[in-house]
Formats: C-alpha cells, sequence, structure tokens
C-alpha cells in the first residue's frame, strides 16, 4: 500500500517531535488518556538531533514509557509521512467520552465539526481552532480520530492536547442549551454577517465540511447561522479549516 492510500487508514503511530511533545503533555497533564506504548529514535540521528534524544529520555523515564533506537529503515516502514525527523511514537486508543454537565465547561468556547472528508482538512481547523482558544471540541459518532496520528501531525499536537467529547450531537447540543450556550452554524441560507453576529460565550460553533455540510438536525437547533462574507464574486466554500480560522479567531476577538 502506497503512502497515499494509507493516510485515511485506523492508525495510533505519532509521526515527529511535535506530535510526540504534545502526546506527553498531555499525558502529564492528564488532558488525555492516550497509552504511549512505546518511543522509537532513529539510531543514526543520535548525535545530530542529541537534545530532542535527551528529552525524550528524561521524559520516558518519569513516564515509564519504553524509548528504543532502531534502525532508520524499520522506523521508515511505519510512518505515512515524510516529516518524522527519525522520532515515532507507537500509542494505542484513546477514549472519547460522551460530554456531560461536569465536564463541559460552563462558560466555554466549544466546537462541532460535521461532514469533514479527510483527516487533514480535520487536523488543520483543530490547529486553528486551538489556537484561538477553543475550550474543546465535539465529535460525533463518525469521525476522524481513528486516524489519530495523522490529525495529531496535521494539527501540530493540538488535536491531543485539548478535551474530546463524543456521542449524541443532538443530545449534547440541548445539554449545552440548558447551561446558557448559544449554538451558531456557519451557512448561507437566512444567515447574518460573520462581524454582525454575536458571538459572545459561552458558545458552540458548528462548522460543516466544503461537501457535506453541517446536518439538517444539527442545523434545526441553531440558535443562529452566520455567514463569512467575501471580498469579491465568488461561489467556492472556504475550506472547513479556513473557515475555522476565520470564525474562530472573530469569537476569540468579541471575548477578549
Amino acid at each position: 500500500m502506497i503512502k497515499e492510500e494509507k493516510r485515511q487508514i485506523p492508525s495510533n503511530i505519532f509521526e515527529g517531535m511535535t506530535s510526540i511533545s504534545a502526546l506527553l503533555a498531555a499525558k502529564e497533564q492528564k488532558i488525555n488518556d492516550r497509552p504511549i506504548l512505546e518511543i522509537l529514535f532513529d539510531k543514526a540521528k543520535q548525535q545530530k538531533k542529541a537534545r530532542q534524544l535527551s528529552f525524550l529520555a528524561r521524559k520516558c523515564e518519569e513516564l515509564n514509557i519504553p524509548l528504543k533506537l532502531i534502525n532508520g529503515a524499520e522506523l521508515e516502514q511505519l510512518c505515512i509521512g515524510n516529516t518524522h525527523g527519525g522520532i515515532v511514537a507507537v500509542c494505542g486508543d484513546r477514549s472519547f467520552p460522551a460530554p456531560t454537565l461536569d465536564t463541559l465547561p460552563q462558560n466555554g468556547f466549544l466546537c462541532l465539526l460535521e461532514g469533514i472528508e479527510d483527516p487533514y482538512n480535520f487536523g488543520y481547523a483543530l490547529r486553528s481552532l486551538y489556537a484561538a482558544g477553543c475550550d474543546g471540541v465535539l465529535l460525533g459518532e463518525r469521525n476522524w480520530m481513528s486516524a489519530a496520528g495523522v490529525v495529531a501531525r496535521a494539527s501540530a499536537g493540538a488535536s491531543e492536547s485539548m478535551p474530546l467529547w463524543a456521542g449524541s450531537i443532538a443530545e449534547a447540543i440541548q445539554m449545552l442549551k440548558s447551561i446558557n450556550y448559544r449554538v451558531v452554524c456557519a451557512g448561507i441560507r437566512d444567515s447574518i454577517g460573520l462581524y454582525e453576529a454575536d458571538l459572545k460565550k459561552p458558545l458552540l460553533l458548528v462548522i460543516g465540511g466544503e461537501k457535506r455540510g453541517i446536518s439538517a438536525e444539527t442545523l434545526s437547533l441553531a440558535d443562529e447561522v452566520v455567514r463569512i462574507d467575501y471580498g469579491r464574486e465568488f461561489q467556492g466554500s472556504l475550506s472547513t479549516a479556513s473557515a475555522a480560522t476565520v470564525l474562530g479567531f472573530e469569537v476569540l476577538h468579541q471575548n477578549k
């Protein structure tokens, strides 16, 4: 199987220092429960990356994680991407709890991503939302976290650094409404312009993929629909990641 075909299959192989640093920090801070089974380091890079190896050795000893030096060709066989830098973590599955009133932030900025076609777009969107201060993301029962390693690489580790909840979207939205969250969906029909909208917390922002968009059931629960107005006539949609960036940072702006 060529690497392009491997990108969407389930994988818990985390590649590169950025993803692995996020994994280690999340484990220390108890943000998620993903087990790190072992960390593999290309033995040919021991001198060139001595500082990174020293950091990993210290963290692995503190967290009781096996650290192994292996042949670069053997490590390459495990990888999907080409930017691992000779460092890989083999991990287990992370659990995604159902949202509850005890675990959801009372005055937060949460996001729901629906209908996204590939794990890279999903990961890029998570990266922007995390940078914009999003407190966590609701996942539908079908989501791209099965390709966790790819998502972590695309999100620069953000997918492992923030709370993620999974389960019934309708139930989660009703729960959020019970604690005074407003539900704002990105869309065109019956919408108002982004910069005219009230995006104050507590807020659930819903963003859909370019092709499938937001489900009718979720749209029916929205308090408001907002659109991103363009600077010229353009019939295309922004990528989910681009929309998440524009919307997420407007939420940050309004809540400063």
